[in-house]
């Protein structure tokens, strides 16, 4: 992300529809549908991507851009499946209704009512309208209106769809004034280590560490393996509707914790003076995992490029700048002495080898990750001498929760029983 790239939010309404017509806007939700499964069946098939949109348009009962606004994100969706394989290989059989994606002004319009209200009207088929206004909180709501009437702001593409058999409307804008302030200026840097189940969080001064925070999210290793126990059983029963069912809740799953917890992550950043959110480059993480068929599935299907896309734009939307780090022996490294071993690292727990000192082996990797951000900075990397005690929060569906889990800062050779100033 650069300092001058522009600023996008996506607000979610409810369609208060007033045309008498929902079941058109249905209706054109399975015709989505269909335009997707087959332009994912296409292009599995090996059919040049660049000839798909017109091969599936000629047959489709939307709006020609409205068609190609589909056919882009199920390109989207095989794309990232062969960069990240964050969700598996795209299904072709998808069943449901499916998101109506739109260009404004052309598949969508809005307008600002006398009532004050936000007026809609959706062309859910040629020369076909769904009309209405639109419901939601105050926030998003008043973003939307200034976004009609100011020239900061531009409005893009939307996405009618059904959610618990409810009309909604997601809506995109972006600020094309505020820009994300250059991570060149920056006074303090955050490192991210992603993890299976928690996400460590350490911000390096020029001075010294500030601070340092572990985010527990278990309930999303737990829900995947749920769903994916359930995916096999009534895929060997030949139910192959209820699979893409379970493949769609746990989508949903997933995504919304991860965006609950980017926006914590966020959250936390702010408190420092002039951040720069640093991540592991993971692109090519899954091509250097090999643990064998069980932990290989695990790995693979673990979203962690979702995480660091939903973090990235929401601190860019704050003008909090980010980067990116090699992610070479983070993880093994100690970041008092900078000894490297394997051995160093056992699960959750850190022991250097050489010189003793004992820590939490993500929250050890968050330090490496911001040490490495600040080099990238051209920044003197001031002796790490002691860490912070180490916080951990857990996700819960009422947010976070604090519980501290140590008594005493870890500090180089400080090793006692083995447990203290190390969380477990």
């Amino acid at each position: 992300m650069t300092d001058a790239q522009a600023l996008i939010k996506t607000l979610d309404f409810q369609l208060d529809i007033q045309s008498d017509n929902e079941s058109l806007l249905y209706d054109a939700t399975l015709e989505a549908r269909r335009v997707y499964n087959e332009t994912i069946r296409l292009a599995k098939e090996g059919v040049d991507w660049d000839a798909i949109p017109d091969r599936v348009a000629d047959d489709a009962a939307l709006v020609k851009n409205t068609t190609q606004r589909v056919v882009a994100k199920a390109l989207g969706a095989m794309e990232n499946y062969y960069e990240y394989d964050d969700f598996g290989q795209p299904s072709h059989t998808k069943d449901g209704a499916y998101p109506l994606r739109a260009n404004y002004e052309e598949g969508y319009n809005l307008s600002l009512t006398d009532d004050g209200d936000v007026a809609f009207r959706i062309s859910a088929k040629p020369y076909k309208h769904v009309k209405g206004v639109l419901k939601g909180s105050d926030v998003h709501l008043d973003i939307l209106k200034t976004a009609l009437t100011s020239d900061e702001w531009k409005i893009g593409t939307a996405e009618a769809l059904f959610h618990n058999n409810n009309a909604e409307l997601h809506v995109n804008v972006t600020n094309t004034e505020q820009t994300v302030r250059d991570k060149q200026d920056s006074r303090t840097v955050v490192g991210v280590d992603v993890n299976e189940d928690n996400v460590a969080l350490t911000t390096l001064s020029k001075d010294s560490v500030e601070d340092t925070l572990v985010i527990d999210f278990p309930e999303i290793k737990f829900e995947r393996h749920r769903y994916f126990t359930m995916r096999k059983r009534v895929q060997n029963a030949g139910k192959d509707s209820i699979h893409d069912t379970l493949e769609g809740r746990e989508e949903r799953f997933v995504h919304d914790r991860l965006h609950k917890v980017s926006r914590h992550i966020v959250e936390w950043s702010r408190q420092f003076e002039k951040p720069c959110i640093v991540f592991e480059d993971l692109k090519e993480m899954r091509d250097s995992i090999d643990y064998g068929t069980r932990m290989n599935r695990r790995l693979h299907h673990l979203p962690f490029r979702a995480l660091q896309f939903y973090t990235s734009y929401k601190a860019a939307f704050e003008g909090i700048p980010t980067a990116w780090i090699n992610p070479e022996y983070t993880s093994q490294r100690c970041p008092m002495c900078g000894h490297t071993e394997r051995a160093n690292r056992n699960k959750n727990r850190f022991k250097c080898r050489d010189c003793g000192h004992q820590d939490h082996s993500d929250r050890g990797a968050s330090v490496n990750i911001a040490v490495k951000g600040s080099k990238n900075l051209d920044w003197n990397v001031p002796a790490l001498n002691s860490l912070p005690v180490v916080r951990k929060v857990r996700r819960q569906a009422s947010g976070a929760v604090d519980a501290p889990t140590v008594t005493h800062p870890t500090t180089r050779g400080y090793q006692a029983d083995g447990r203290m100033g190390v969380s477990n």
